[in-house]
């Protein structure tokens, strides 16, 4: 695969994190998945009369922050692996030790055993050369590859160690080495936790016994906001990857769904990524990609065998499984905590993102006219399609803070509207919230209006943990807007516009354990469908008139998914599509609203590959996520044969289809680059992507 490479060298490296280092993979081929159509680099694109520009390339480079070593190979696996194997620059940031209670022992038995000595320096040691190994197993086949380690002082005062990888100097590992919470839960003020509410002035180190760095140091709040948003000025990401800060409670216990650390590791990293958007102006667009951590554990797998085995076979490397001393360390080649069970509880199954699920960022507006929404730099992006084609952007919305993700709206005139979440970080812990936000067009094809708030259906973060959904919203035949969200008791919520512009307060409108964004379409009757995915089926809930109130939840007995749900209309009702667990085939039904209870299809299968994520629909055109983490695409009720692109992507991708039966496919690569597909109604065997607006030569 050809690639290309802007590499730094160790030995340039300079002591302050303040500079940056990217790089660029070229991809230009497309293949095909189905068994026995194998095709070469290009083969199939000679035939397409369609393509003028050349395939997409995807030019960028990811940083990905995290609270422990191994979130990374739980939570963003297999992207990590896809991403290394691709050439990807990729740098990973650890804020704590994780050094836990320092015994490197499997779960039970002598692990538990008191007489066992605990030595945290060791434990943490242990943990990172089982991070080291394992990368350089994902990149390089070898897990004994070289890594030279040294010293940088960092913009917020301190010390981080980083590693490079002798053989791909483009990955980095570094190391902040802060003392972990200890505990899950447990409300311990020494910690991440408490540095950030402001129970503690400072945290300090928890220093691995290997590591170069010899003098304990601490960080305050600012300090550790600063030392992120320095390495992220280092390294100028064009895709940053972290953990969920919002991932609420469980209903029962009231405990965190997921590590306290996790948690507020991914806070402290909203925190510097703002900063650094702010402050370093010199530097590309980036995109957020969160991931779900705990949580997963209760859900079905979202992952194929073969590519659960392949990730359990990663985090057997890290467990050290066969204890050979191949890093030549006396604290061990790995975390033994793992080796029993490598599978943790039930996460490695999986691969979930905590937001970016929505397929309705591409909306038609104006006839002939597109829009694409994605936020970049915490800013809502906009791109435009005219009628003739010809792609314009990113324009960047006023307003900061804006979350991953975005769904939209289409009001009867053409006027478009987009919503979103918004993070609201103020000076004190306690002015932290999400917000529901949405923009619209006061004339059709014009600008978008200012960023207007409709609050939240949570009194406070504490309580939730601002755990809302991201919006789905629809207007009615009379213009009026209802957004529709799962509030952090995980039921559906509404608020609806008035013939006055104000809304209605939060309406409650039932279900019990949603899942994921809840997805609303308008069917031919004009009737609003809103569905949304328990940890076991879908509910639905319908209007029996256009006018008349929302009725539900229904059941659909429908059978589980790994969650992301796609609604479309068709005809007099919805066609669902989501995922198969254990495997991530394609599945769909057609649920037709009525005056009593909606009436719900069979189950049919797309098959072919498998995949997870979120899948794209344009009529009969269909995208998603690959099991090779790359875009692929297919076209329903045909062969069961899925092209694939070979392109990393962020988030979830979308597609319309217009009158004529063309449809557009878009994603936002990982070089925050917008890339579509357009295919004509007859279809193309092998339908080509390239970046929407071509960059200079």
């Amino acid at each position: 695969m050809p690639t290309t490479r802007r590499r730094f060298l160790f030995a340039a490296l300079l002591p302050v994190l303040t500079v940056g280092a990217t790089g660029v993979i070229a991809v230009a081929t497309e293949r095909q998945t189905s068994a026995g159509a194998g095709t070469g680099p290009g083969a199939g694109q000679e035939k397409d009369p369609t393509p003028v520009v050349p395939a997409s390339t995807t030019a960028g480079s990811v940083v990905q922050i995290v609270a422990h070593p191994d979130d990374d190979l739980f939570f963003m696996n297999p992207d990590l692996s896809r991403s290394l194997l691709a050439g990807t620059p990729l740098t990973t940031l650890y804020l704590t030790s994780g050094e836990a209670d320092g015994r490197n022992q499997a779960r039970g038995g002598a692990a538990r055993d008191p007489a066992q000595p605990a030595d945290r320096a060791h434990y943490a040691e242990a943990r990172q050369n089982g991070i080291r190994c394992t990368y350089a197993q994902m990149a390089t086949g070898d897990r004994a590859s070289p890594w030279k380690r040294t010293v940088l002082p960092t913009a917020g005062g301190g010390h981080v160690e980083l590693d490079v990888l002798v053989a791909m100097p483009h990955i980095n590992l570094i190391w902040l080495q802060l003392r972990e919470a200890r505990n899950p839960a447990a409300d311990n003020p020494v910690s991440l936790r408490g540095l950030w509410n402001g129970k503690i002035s400072a945290l300090g180190s928890q220093l691995a016994s290997g590591s170069p760095i010899k003098q304990p140091y601490t960080f305050t709040k600012d300090q550790l906001i600063r030392t992120l948003a320095g390495v992220l000025a280092r390294y100028k990401p064009t895709t940053i990857r972290m953990q969920d800060p919002t991932p609420g409670r469980y209903e029962t216990t009231g405990k965190y769904t997921d590590h306290q650390d996790h948690m507020y590791t991914a806070r402290f990293a909203q925190a510097a990524t703002a900063a650094y958007a702010l402050q370093v102006s010199d530097r590309p667009h980036f995109s957020v990609q969160n991931y779900l951590g705990y949580h997963n554990g209760t859900l079905p797998h979202a992952l194929d065998p073969q590519t659960v085995a392949t990730k359990v076979g990663y985090l057997k490397t890290y467990a050290w499984q066969d204890m050979e001393n191949y890093c030549g360390s006396p604290s061990g080649c790995g975390d033994r905590k793992v080796a029993g069970s490598p599978t943790g509880r039930n996460w490695a199954q999986s691969l979930r993102y905590a937001r970016a699920d929505s397929t309705s960022w591409l909306v038609e507006g104006a006839p002939g006219s597109l829009y694409a929404f994605a936020p970049l730099d915490g800013r809502m992006a906009v791109w435009t399609r005219d009628p003739a084609g010809v792609w314009a952007g990113p324009t960047l919305l006023p307003g900061t803070g804006i979350d991953p993700g975005a769904s939209t709206a289409r009001h009867p005139d053409g006027r478009v509207a987009v919503l979103a979440t918004r993070t609201v970080v103020g000076p004190a812990a306690a002015d932290y919230r999400r917000e529901i936000v949405y923009a619209v067009q006061a004339a059709p094809g014009g600008p978008l209006g200012d960023w207007r708030s409709l609050g939240t259906p949570e009194a406070e973060d504490e309580h939730g943990t601002s755990a809302i959904s991201a919006p789905a919203a629809a207007f009615g035949r009379d213009g009026r807007l209802t957004v529709y969200v799962r509030d952090a008791r995980r039921t559906l919520r509404a608020r609806t516009e008035q013939p006055s512009g104000g809304f209605t307060a939060w309406q409650r409108l039932g279900g019990q354990d949603l899942q994921s964004d809840p997805v609303t379409v308008v069917d031919s009757a004009g009737r609003h469908h809103v569905y949304a995915t328990t940890s076991r089926t879908v509910l639905a809930w319908t209007q029996p008139t256009p006018d008349a109130p929302l009725r539900g939840p229904f059941p659909t007995h429908l059978p589980a998914t790994t969650v992301p749900l796609t609604a479309v209309p068709e005809a007099a009702g919805a066609r669902l599509y989501f995922r198969r667990p254990d495997s991530g085939v394609v599945r769909s039904a057609l649920v037709t609203a009525g005056p009593g209870k909606p009436v719900v299809s069979s189950l049919t299968e797309v098959g072919g590959r498998a995949g997870y994520g979120a899948v794209g629909v344009a009529g009969r055109f269909l995208s998603g996520r690959a099991d090779t983490g790359t875009i692929s695409t297919t076209s329903a009720g045909g062969p069961p044969a899925w092209t694939e692109s070979r392109m990393l992507y962020a988030g979830a991708p979308s597609g319309v289809l217009d009158p004529s039966g063309t449809t557009t496919t878009a994603v936002l690569g990982l070089d925050a680059d917008l890339h579509v597909t357009t295919t004509p109604a007859a279809g193309t065997a092998h339908p080509l992507w390239h970046r929407a607006v071509p960059r200079p030569a």
